[in-house]
């Protein structure tokens, strides 16, 4: 299997717990906190370990929840290069009210990162041994690090002759663009951000993605449409893949583990599309687990198995 290495500038140690209800200047009895790694590249490097291949771990680790982040991640198997920094790891806060079905999620911006800190993030990126054949940026930038810093990612990729793969918003993603990528996986709300336009139809969207193949920025759109699957767009290809029903628990997880899925199978060697589809199925799958859990092997190749089924059928 070819190797997988994913970013993580601003990963976090996810809290997870419950609370009867929700309730304005009351002390709230909550749970037992459960606690797990969290961040983008840090979650498709966990979903990828959780079906069953490789993937490591690169990320910014710093004060006690930077070393809980590197024990948990030791618990789980998942292979791991983390680089210490002066600011403390942040940490998110989960909480499901049991009175409303409903979820709160409470996101930290992250530690200030300092100038030497990211530029050596970059530094041991680029001399990573073996290169990797895959490379993953994906989640948020924590304060003072560059909205460019991706983009930096993207040129590194480049240089070492690795499939760049992008999961973020904003700027970082408008940067990352520019330099060139092997595929992007934005949601709706973020295509729509780069590129500057509504995109109210499916028309449009596929419009919108083309430009971006055929202005030589991407090799690969998968537009996340959530329930309604994803959308595909390449050179030659334009394929809606329509994900599963199932059982919504929580949708915490479910990109990042659209991502894992989505790299593991072409790291696997599998042509594009089936990949992809694996991926909305690993997707799906989270979205079946609580809290901040991610897929499940099992799940998701249940899940892969019905979609391929459903399409011959058809």
């Amino acid at each position: 299997m070819e190797r997988i290495v994913t970013v993580t500038v601003n990963p976090t140690v996810d809290i997870n717990t419950h609370v009867s209800q929700v309730l304005p200047e009351k002390k709230l009895r909550c749970g037992p906190p459960h606690r797990q790694p969290g961040g983008g590249g840090v979650n498709v490097a966990r979903a990828v370990h959780r079906l069953g291949g490789e993937a490591t771990a690169f990320y910014l680790a710093g004060g006690p929840p930077g070393e809980m982040l590197c024990q948990l991640m030791e618990g789980e198997g998942v292979a791991q290069h983390a680089l210490p920094v002066g600011g403390w790891t942040r940490e998110n806060l989960i909480v499901f009210e049991e009175a409303s079905g409903l979820q709160y999620r409470f996101g930290m911006p992250g530690p200030e990162v300092e100038e030497e800190e990211w530029r050596r993030c970059l530094d041991e990126l680029a001399a990573l041994e073996p290169a990797p054949d895959y490379l993953v940026a994906s989640g948020s930038l924590p304060p003072g690090v560059p909205d460019e810093f991706f983009a930096r990612v993207a040129e590194i990729a480049r240089d070492r002759g690795a499939r760049l793969v992008v999961d973020t918003s904003g700027e970082p993603l408008r940067h990352a663009v520019d330099v060139g990528t092997f595929m992007l996986k934005p949601n709706l709300r973020e295509l729509r951000e780069l590129v500057g336009e509504e995109l109210e139809g499916e028309h449009e969207q596929v419009e919108a993605a083309q430009d971006l193949v055929e202005r030589g920025r991407v090799e690969v759109v998968v537009l996340s449409l959530g329930a309604g699957g994803a959308l595909v767009v390449t050179s030659d290809t334009v394929e809606p893949i329509r994900t599963p029903t199932v059982p919504i628990r929580s949708k915490v997880g479910a990109g990042d583990s659209m991502v894992g899925g989505m790299v593991l199978a072409l790291a696997r060697g599998w042509e594009l599309l089936p990949a992809i589809r694996f991926g909305v199925a690993a997707g799906a799958a989270a979205v079946m687990t609580d809290g901040t859990e991610l897929c499940r092997r099992d799940d998701t190749e249940r899940l892969y198995d019905e979609m391929r089924e459903g399409m011959e059928a058809g």
